[in-house]
């Protein structure tokens, strides 16, 4: 299996607010370990690797997961709870999946 994180990072620079959030909280977990590559979405850069991949699979928003088994089409995440419960097998509270699906309008789109 191999794990792609693309985040995003606007045109000054900054990284997106829940691309960093996300990445907090893998580095607090120990979860970042378990990611083969992080990719970035660079705003200012519609050539960017990110943002190819952004378009290539039709995602709008970051961050996403984009996990690969051999022999298998990729399966893309948008969400991060999902994306831990269903490939890193991580226990999740329900009430964490439900705030982030509430707070999904906080992603910041591609």
């Amino acid at each position: 299996m191999k794990i792609t994180l693309v985040k995003k990072i606007f045109a000054d620079g900054s990284l997106c607010k829940k691309c960093r959030e996300v990445e907090d909280k893998m580095r607090a977990t120990g979860q970042l370990s378990q990611i083969d590559r992080i990719v970035i979405a660079d705003e200012a850069d519609d050539q960017s690797e990110g943002m190819l991949l952004a378009a290539h699979y039709n995602i709008d928003r970051a961050p996403f997961f984009i996990v690969e088994h051999e022999g298998a089409d990729p399966v893309i995440y948008t969400i991060y709870f999902k994306f831990v419960k269903e490939v890193l097998d991580a226990e999740t509270s329900e009430e964490e999946e439900l705030a982030e699906i509430i707070n999904d309008n906080d992603l910041d789109f591609l």
